[in-house]
C-alpha cells in the first residue's frame, strides 16, 4: 500500500444534499423546511419562546446564591492514601502534604487545600498536614498510630 492509494471504504462518506435545486430533486422549492412562517426563514432560534407570553424560566422565582468566598478543597480518602503508600508513590515516614499528594498523583491540581475523609482503611502510621479533616478520618489516622495537623479552621 502506498500513500497515494489511501482511500475511504465505499459508502463511508456521503455526499451532502444540495437543497433548493428544483422540484424534481425532491428537495427543491422549500428546501426541506416545510412552508412559511418564522422557522422557514434563516437566522431563527426560538428556544424557550412562548409567543410573547412571559416564559416559564422568567415566571419562576430566583432562589439561592453562589458564595464567592467558598473554599474549593481537594477531597482525599484514607483508602486512596493507603493505595499510594502501598504502590510506593507516597513516603509514609515524611509528612503527607498537598505537594506530596500531587507528586504521588493522588490529586491532579492543588486547589485551596486538602480535606481528608475517612473512606477506606489506613494501616500505616502517617502524619498529615491538611486544610481540613472529618472526625472519622482523624480517629482512623490516630488509631493507625499517625496524627493529623489541621492548618485551616476546618476540623469537623
Amino acid at each position: 500500500m502506498k500513500l497515494n492509494e489511501l482511500q475511504d471504504n465505499p459508502g463511508a462518506v456521503k455526499d451532502r444534499t444540495r437543497v433548493g435545486r428544483g422540484i424534481g430533486s425532491g428537495k427543491g422549492k422549500t428546501g426541506g423546511r416545510g412552508v412559511k412562517g418564522q422557522k422557514s426563514r434563516s437566522g431563527v432560534a426560538i428556544k424557550g419562546f412562548e409567543g410573547g407570553q412571559m416564559p416559564l424560566h422568567r415566571r419562576l422565582p430566583k432562589r439561592g446564591f453562589t458564595n464567592i468566598f467558598a473554599k474549593d478543597y481537594n477531597i482525599v480518602s484514607l483508602g486512596r492514601v493507603q493505595q499510594a503508600i502501598e504502590a510506593g508513590k507516597l513516603d509514609a515516614k515524611a509528612a503527607v502534604t498537598v505537594e506530596a499528594l500531587k507528586a504521588a498523583g493522588v490529586v491532579k491540581r492543588v486547589r485551596d487545600g486538602v480535606r481528608l475523609l475517612s473512606d477506606g482503611e489506613l494501616k500505616t502510621a502517617v502524619t498529615f498536614e491538611v486544610a481540613g479533616a472529618s472526625k472519622g478520618a482523624i480517629e482512623a489516622v490516630e488509631k493507625a498510630g499517625g496524627k493529623v495537623v489541621v492548618k485551616g479552621a476546618q476540623a469537623e
